[in-house]
């Protein structure tokens, strides 16, 4: 059998009819893998390794940094500790990401604001939702303005508010306001009455009163003799009425502010005097004919100076009886 020969090069019309080329024995095999570059090695290596602190290529004998003496050894494990994440900072990231994650409870976790609910959010199993307005994190099952009431909650971190206005300037807006029904009430009575002015004698106020027990609605099952009968009016001042005037009849036992509550719940006024600590939302009980605010503890009758067939009304905002006569 004949030596098999090697070619010297490989012809273009060889490459033109084959997908591959054939290698040249005296340079091409040399070409594959990597003479080591230990200093008594230069063995050739097919796999060869690659020193990541020296950039030099060794083979697999003369692959660490020991056996190569490396001219700098340990630059990368140093540079591999630098880039490295973790609490302590001496962790590689592989042994980071290895660990378990931690379960999470009321240290390392934070809990849905609402005061009855438990639920750790901002976890893999409970997302948690920022409320923008009371400014408090909460879990999806609060984290509507209704589920949590969040009108009733003061933010957090909430910037103070302008300085509300002085008692003085309380005193003088409720003078104002209540000058200013005055008129206006004073104004609408001339008008309708001018051709037949209101007689004042007991008897045309006891048919007034009569007419009023006429039309007068209360509790049905309040004995005659304990009836109260007032007209009751709503100003423009306090929110939507849905019957701006009324007839009606209460019990003589009753104080001003049983009489109140009654009254703006027939006439269907918002009623916030229980929930709310200023005045601003507070109703009070104007007296027409005494010219004077009602305290929320008198009694009907001649102590408070309201007799029966008087008319009261119902004002929003303007301060307790103090405030309306002492200017400052």
């Amino acid at each position: 059998m004949a030596p098999i020969s090697f070619s010297t090069g490989t012809s273009a019309q060889q490459q033109q009819d084959s997908s591959f080329t054939q290698m040249d024995p005296d340079h091409d095999l040399e070409s594959i893998g990597r003479h080591c570059q230990f200093e008594f090695c230069n063995q050739l290596d097919f796999l060869p390794f690659r020193c990541e602190s020296c950039k030099g290529t060794f083979c697999l004998d003369h692959r660490t940094e020991t056996t190569h003496k490396c001219t700098h050894a340990g630059e990368w494990a140093a540079a591999r500790r630098k880039n490295s994440v973790g609490a302590t900072g001496t962790r590689s990231g592989s042994m980071i990401s290895s660990l378990p994650p931690v379960k999470p409870t009321v240290y390392n976790s934070t809990q849905c604001s609402h005061p009855s609910c438990k639920t750790l959010i901002h976890t893999l199993q409970n997302t948690g939702v920022h409320c923008n307005e009371c400014n408090r994190q909460y879990c999806l099952k609060h984290r509507l303005r209704e589920d949590h009431e969040c009108a009733k909650l003061i933010p957090i971190g909430a910037r103070p508010t302008r300085q509300g206005p002085s008692q003085a300037e309380k005193a003088r807006l409720a003078f104002s306001r209540l000058r200013t029904w005055g008129k206006d009430k004073s104004s609408n009575v001339a008008a309708n009455l001018a051709p037949k002015p209101k007689p004042n004698s007991a008897a045309a106020r006891m048919a007034r009163l009569t007419e009023l027990k006429k039309k007068a609605k209360g509790d049905p099952n309040l004995a005659l003799q304990k009836r109260f009968y007032l007209h009751v009016e709503a100003s423009a001042d306090t929110t939507t009425a849905k019957y701006p005037t009324g007839d009606f009849y209460f019990d003589s036992a009753w104080s001003v502010g049983k009489v109140l509550d009654d009254a703006a719940r027939r006439l269907q006024v918002q009623n916030v005097n229980n929930r709310v600590a200023g005045e601003a939302e507070r109703l009070r009980v104007f007296h027409v004919e005494g010219g004077k605010l009602l305290e929320f503890s008198e009694k009907l009758g001649a102590s408070a100076g309201v007799a029966q067939g008087d008319t009261i009304v119902l004002l929003r905002g303007v301060g307790p009886p103090p405030e309306l006569i002492v200017e400052r």
